[in-house]
């Protein structure tokens, strides 16, 4: 699961079917990849359950299936606060920063 997200092309397909079913064809176009790539990453994100899929004749259509991705907002939510300090804590620096730029102006 972790390393089927953690490709960017993948995280863009995920987002794009945060709207609705697609078919493959319009993930291909919207991503600007061709077919082959696009069957790829399909096909990793099917394996591990994050799509669903379709078949009408020829087209193929993928669904978004989300609940897999609570595993992996619930471990990467545990992170929150770390980044939160980390902001708090180079924001105060930037502003120190700033202050003493302000003290050798005036000097």
């Amino acid at each position: 699961m972790y390393n089927a997200v953690a490709e960017p092309q993948r995280r863009r397909i995920l987002a794009l079917l945060r709207t609705g079913q697609k078919a493959a064809s319009e993930i291909a176009d919207a991503l600007a990849l061709a077919p082959s790539p696009t069957s790829k990453h399909l096909r990793v994100l099917r394996q591990v359950g994050l799509v669903s899929v379709r078949e009408d004749g020829r087209h193929r259509h993928y669904t978004l299936n989300a609940q897999p991705l609570r595993e992996v907002h619930a471990w990467t939510g545990g992170f929150e606060q770390f980044w939160s300090e980390n902001f708090d804590r180079l924001e105060a620096y930037v502003e120190e920063l700033g202050h003493l730029e302000d003290d050798h102006a005036t000097d």
